[in-house]
């Protein structure tokens, strides 16, 4: 397939309007069908025939979760099936995966994790249950939609289907968790795991439900019905989080195109792209925090936790998908630390009163770290002078892969962790940030927490919180120097070295998608059996077979 140059991607949607969504809200039970417009992609070149999907797919999917999430609080099941008659999802576009250049495969794969993962993280924290309506045959990374959910159901029709068709068919894997969560998730056995895999057709309703494959399949005459039953049965399992009032609405991203970049109300993103670097200046909030649920419903999503940090989420697809060759982020903040702690305090507190909305403003701000430590870009924390590096903010730092702190006259510049750092804001593996810095010493996050009061620089350093302090004769020259090394190294060799620094020991199902499946996916879309001339993704719909290179590595 003739390779086309990337798009430049836009993350607005049309809520309600989705090109490729429909939502109907029926109380605490929503319906999102999946109708992809074949005639609208991302970029031209090719049809998304059979609902399948590329990125603007998926970014609509995205949108559709948070606003379930902010907007509509009182859902409590989500029953996601398609509009097009005896067809689910054919999956990611082959098309759009093959004229596309390496990093955006990669990077297109990464973002529908994360979507994917969204949906679990509703599931286990949220209070909703996904429930995937399989109406029709549903094949790769719509089956890997499917797993997502909580509960899958299938048609019984003859000839819906569910599959992996990856291997066989294009010579790559599932590339948005399907292996991972097959085993992890649905605990289907080994041996079955592996003829589904090699089984372009997949597996039809009898041999999906033996092999946990579905949890249950329905002749079309009893479908809707039985559904519907799924999805009450669901909501009232998930009674206690039931919310009368409304929720709040999530408005589009105030932004400026600035010489350097782009600018937010509460984040700016500056890049040089000659040297292959960005600055990334989180500011902090100005005002105190409301100290109730109404003050904070009244703020929608005007408040500073909020705001800021759906904001940050842009910057870090946006330097993800549009500056492929920015290497090196320098994490930057200003403002009033004790503000910062002010604010974590208070949504910690309306969490615990059973705010719905401080809960999801929480879950949001954990999403959005969480998609800093899987960015494959070196990240560099500068701790300088009217910093606002407290509480969760604090997290950005020990997510860098090194941080520098700037050590003045009077030891002033200090940081300051709060409970922000003890356990909320996990990453994907579980583990704090704090707890994958000192993986061997669990003695060190005792007694980082447990310091009363401001921490600084030097005491920063002996604590392990900063990675050094300098002092203005030698700062400005020691991170000149790291930036410039950092710059003229193979980017292929730090990718693959910070991403497996940043997460040591502790494994999940999550951190499994994005590191065993990853990875392999990384290296299988680099490889000619793939992508060359001959390779399967190359020549999909073509009527020449691929030849393979049969040794292996």
């Amino acid at each position: 397939m003739a390779k086309h140059p990337d798009p430049h991607v836009r993350f607005e949607t049309t809520p309600y309007g989705w090109t490729h969504w429909s939502l109907e809200l029926d109380g605490p039970i929503a319906t999102l069908a999946m109708g992809v417009d074949e005639d609208a992609p991302l970029r031209p070149g090719y049809e998304l025939k059979l609902n399948s999907y590329d990125l603007g797919v998926d970014i609509e999917l995205w949108d559709v979760t948070d606003r379930l999430r902010f907007e509509h609080p009182e859902v409590r099941a989500v029953v996601v099936t398609s509009s097009i008659d005896r067809v689910f999802c054919s999956g990611a576009n082959i098309y759009m995966l093959g004229s596309s250049s390496h990093g955006f495969k990669v990077n297109f794969c990464k973002f529908t994790n994360e979507t994917r993962c969204a949906l679990e993280e509703a599931s286990e924290a949220s209070g909703q249950t996904w429930i995937a309506a399989l109406n029709g045959t549903c094949a790769g990374g719509g089956y890997e939609l499917a797993m997502a959910c909580d509960e899958i159901y299938l048609v019984d029709d003859g000839n819906s289907a569910v599959s992996l068709p990856e291997v066989p068919l294009l010579g790559v894997l599932p590339g948005t968790g399907g292996l991972t969560r097959l085993t992890d998730k649905r605990r289907v056995r080994r041996d079955l795991a592996d003829v589904f895999c090699t089984k372009a057709e997949g597996f039809k309703a009898r041999d999906a439900v033996r092999g946990r494959f579905v949890d249950a399949a329905y002749p079309r005459s009893k479908w809707s019905e039985a559904i519907l039953q799924r999805a009450e049965a669901a909501v009232a399992r998930k009674a206690d989080y039931a919310v009368a009032e409304a929720g709040i609405t999530l408005e589009p991203l105030p932004v400026e195109t600035t010489d350097t970049g782009l600018a937010w109300p509460w984040v700016r993103l500056d890049m040089d792209r000659d040297q292959r670097t960005a600055t990334l200046t989180v500011l902090g909030p100005i005002e105190a925090p409301p100290a109730t649920h109404a003050a904070l419903h009244a703020q929608g999503d005007r408040s500073w936790a909020l705001a800021a940090f759906r904001q940050l989420e842009r910057a870090i697809l946006e330097l993800r998908f549009n500056a492929p060759e920015i290497g090196l982020v320098l994490l930057r903040s200003q403002g009033d630390p004790e503000l910062v702690l002010e604010w974590d305090a208070a949504l910690a507190h309306l969490h615990e009163q059973g705010s719905w909305l401080a809960r999801e403003i929480r879950l949001l701000q954990r999403r959005t770290l969480r998609r800093v430590d899987n960015t494959s870009k070196s990240l560099f924390a500068l701790v300088e002078q009217g910093h606002a590096f407290a509480g969760v903010l604090y997290e950005l730092v020990v997510a860098a892969d090194r941080a520098y702190m700037f050590l003045d006259d009077d030891e002033d510049n200090a940081l300051r962790l709060g409970p922000a750092s003890a356990g909320f804001f996990t990453m994907a593996n579980g583990l704090t940030r704090l707890g994958a810095r000192f993986v061997g010493e669990p003695e060190s996050v005792q007694r980082a927490l447990s310091h009363d009061g401001p921490i600084g620089a030097q005491q920063a350093e002996e604590l392990g919180l900063v990675t050094l302090s300098l002092d203005d004769i030698d700062y400005e020259d020691e991170v000149r120097i790291a930036v410039e090394e950092r710059v003229s190294l193979s980017p292929d060799a730090l990718t693959g070295m910070e991403q497996n620094l940043r997460w040591p020991v502790a494994e999940s199902m999550e951190c499994r998608v994005y590191g065993r499946l990853s990875a392999w996916q990384n290296w299988i879309f680099q490889r000619p059996n793939a992508v060359g001339d001959q390779g399967a993704l190359t020549l999909y719909g073509h009527p020449e077979r691929p030849s393979f290179d049969y040794r292996r590595t």
